[in-house]
């Protein structure tokens, strides 16, 4: 089997979402039989898994459903279908995206051009169910290709991109697991979101040979249930935990010590950068979110007191924002008064303005 592709669904039934994704799945270029769609059904409460067995009922021996009786997330999803996996390649999809008739494709006829072991390309960001070209996000950039060394190790931690974007060797993901051997594997963080940005490094500085496709063959769905548009307490609890794998996934596998800055800068957007600022607009309405964020950025300076010096951190990080963190870096109380009076003077003045 060339190739596996693990497709994590929740309650995607609406509005056709599930087939769009599901259609330019079973519509792929690869040859019948060379690759297997496993998806896994998180527990949903709509008829989402009764579309899934359509699809195994008409694709027999290519599509595979499975149902998880406990909702674990999608990361619990993908351990489940990662187990049965028997692909030399690996692929990911989340169930509301598509992909181009040519996706995979491309990416395994790139790696076995050039030997690579991990391929990506660009993406499309799209509001609409088409393959009309939309918003084009570059996912990597081409000084990270190559056999790699420890300059581009750097910079693909800097910017790994998106997970799912990409095609892996199998030995990447799984080592020498033999599929089937159990029912769910301990690879993706079960019960949480961010499960990609806790393991993806790991994968990142296990590839020898990346390589990069300057074509946007992914169509990113946006909607306001997704993951990145949803702000809650549970959304950015979780982003903080996954901040924390960061680090524990980089002190288990050795790498720590060697890219200390990337990881620390990882650390700091995601952990705290990225929830500091989503939790604090009102609209938001984050539960006792003057505490919230003060613990946020006490938990900060504890790991990585000097986190404002990082280079990475001074070159990246917007010049208001590190405005506003070093306010709270000397008091919390300053940093909140002045943030929600600043808030309320620009929507006072934009009101103005409408």
């Amino acid at each position: 089997m060339k190739l596996s592709v693990v497709v994590p669904v929740y309650n995607m039934a609406d509005d056709g979402r599930l087939e769009y994704c599901l259609d330019s799945l079973v519509s792929q270029t690869l040859e019948d039989g060379s690759y297997e769609i496993i998806a896994v059904d998180d527990c949903s409460t709509d008829n989402s898994y009764e579309i899934l067995r359509r699809y195994q009922d008409k694709y027999p021996g290519e599509f595979i459903a499975i149902h998880s009786e406990k909702n674990l997330h999608q990361g619990g999803a993908k351990n489940i279908g990662l187990a049965i996996a028997k692909g030399q390649w690996l692929g990911f999809i989340d169930a509301d995206d598509w992909i181009t008739p040519d996706y995979y494709e491309k990416l395994i006829s790139k790696a076995e051009e050039t030997g690579a072991d991990m391929v990506g390309c660009d993406y499309n960001l799209t509001y609409e169910h088409s393959f009309k070209v939309g918003e084009v996000v570059h996912n990597n950039n081409f000084e990270q290709t190559g056999v790699m060394d420890k300059d581009k190790y750097k910079k693909l931690l800097i910017e790994t991109g998106s997970l799912v974007v990409k095609v892996y060797k199998r030995e990447l993901i799984l080592g020498d697991y033999e599929p089937g051997t159990k029912d769910k594997l301990d690879v993706f963080p079960e019960n949480i979101f961010y499960e990609d940005n806790a393991v993806s490094n790991t994968w990142m500085t296990r590839s020898k040979h990346f390589e990069y496709i300057q074509e946007p063959l992914y169509y990113y769905y946006q909607h306001n249930a997704s993951t990145v548009h949803s702000i809650s307490k549970k959304n950015l609890e979780d982003r903080m935990a996954a901040g924390r794998m960061i680090i524990s996934e980089a002190k288990d596998n050795g790498y720590y010590e060697d890219y200390l800055p990337e990881i620390e800068f990882q650390y700091t957007v995601l952990f705290y950068v990225n929830t500091l600022f989503s939790a604090m607009p009102k609209k938001y309405k984050v539960k006792d979110c003057y505490n919230f964020t003060k613990a946020l950025g006490k938990e900060m300076k504890e790991t990585f007191p000097d986190f404002q010096s990082n280079p990475y951190y001074q070159e990246k990080i917007h010049p208001e924002e590190k405005k506003l963190i070093g306010f709270q870096m000397k008091s919390h109380l300053f940093f909140y008064i002045y943030y929600r009076l600043l808030w309320f003077y620009r929507d006072l003045k934009s009101g103005r303005k409408s």
